[in-house]
């Protein structure tokens, strides 16, 4: 039973998310693949938390960032994958209002929290290479924790709005959600009411999560190519560049499908491409993370040699 009657109005108590397909074949097929890259996302990102944690070479703040930024995406795409999983298999494909409610808000909460969150970590790339001498002074362990928690709390503190808004709206109609999770759009499409105000009030808050850190990255990364530009040998050129390289690579794929979700008019609502396009920076993203840091990165490698029982391994 889906609807419940309050006041001679029937209100939806249950959301059924249709996902990809409604063919058992291909949805055994999605099974798999979305199952091998959810585990690979899981422990690639789980590697980069215990060599971190363990090795005290990578006791910086650098290190700590990324380890934070591991513990982000595991749980960015725990929140929404397993769930797929289990809809891929069983004949049910629903979602308690209850439980569409908590997904949303988890979901926008770390998807905002990790917006926040690279925009300390192109700060931390931006002192490290304008002010090498002074790197540690700067970053200090006390403004790391704060940058650090700042970010959660603008995070969850933010999400809340979003999915208060969205959720406080009356869904007395469809209850079909095309969508493989409760995504705000999606659900949203669902109310029988105006949602006019609404998206305003959302395309205000995703300009602040969104376009304020995109904004705040490109201008640490203009100071960043001015003083790559003024080293002198080729070397240090590449060598400096290097480390902001994979930075840019993981941003560039999380906030561009982001940014098309969020910040695109509602008129050009596209359910089907909205799925496909929600798993680069839900599921792709969060698999990317640990590949590009640990195939560029020296200390990574020898960490994890280490860690095999290798001993120290000169590159």
């Amino acid at each position: 039973m889906w609807m419940i009657p309050v006041h001679n109005q029937s209100w939806v108590s249950e959301f059924i998310l249709i996902g990809f397909s409604s063919d058992p074949m291909t949805n055994s097929i999605l099974f798999i693949v979305f199952l091998l890259i959810y585990l690979s996302s899981v422990l690639g990102n789980g590697l980069i938390i215990m060599l971190v944690c363990l090795d005290t070479q990578l006791h910086t703040p650098m290190y700590f960032f990324l380890c934070t930024l591991s513990l982000l995406d595991m749980s960015y795409v725990t929140t929404t994958v397993p769930q797929m999983l289990v809809h891929l298999l069983a004949h049910s494909q629903t979602i308690s209002f209850a439980g569409c409610w908590v997904q949303m808000y988890v979901f926008g909460a770390l998807g905002i929290t990790e917006c926040t969150f690279f925009v300390v970590m192109a700060y931390d790339r931006y002192v490290a290479i304008c002010y090498p001498l002074r790197y540690t002074v700067i970053l200090s362990w006390g403004l790391c924790i704060r940058m650090a928690a700042g970010s959660w709390i603008c995070g969850f503190s933010s999400s809340l709005l979003h999915t208060f808004f969205t959720m406080s709206l009356p869904y007395c109609g469809p209850n079909r959600v095309n969508h493989y999770f409760c995504e705000g759009p999606s659900v949203r499409s669902l109310a029988c009411m105006d949602t006019h105000l609404i998206e305003m009030v959302d395309f205000v808050l995703s300009v602040f999560v969104v376009v304020t850190p995109i904004s705040l990255i490109v201008a640490s990364y203009i100071r960043i190519a001015k003083a790559i530009l003024k080293i002198n040998s080729t070397q240090g050129r590449c060598k400096a560049f290097s480390t902001c390289a994979s930075h840019l690579t993981v941003v560039t794929f999380f906030y561009a499908p982001a940014t098309y979700i969020y910040m695109r008019p509602s008129s050009s609502y596209s359910p089907e491409r909205d799925k496909q396009i929600s798993l680069f920076y839900n599921v792709f993203t969060a698999l990317l993370n640990p590949v590009v840091y640990s195939l560029r990165n020296k200390d990574i490698k020898r960490a994890f040699l280490k860690v095999m029982g290798h001993g120290r391994v000169d590159w």
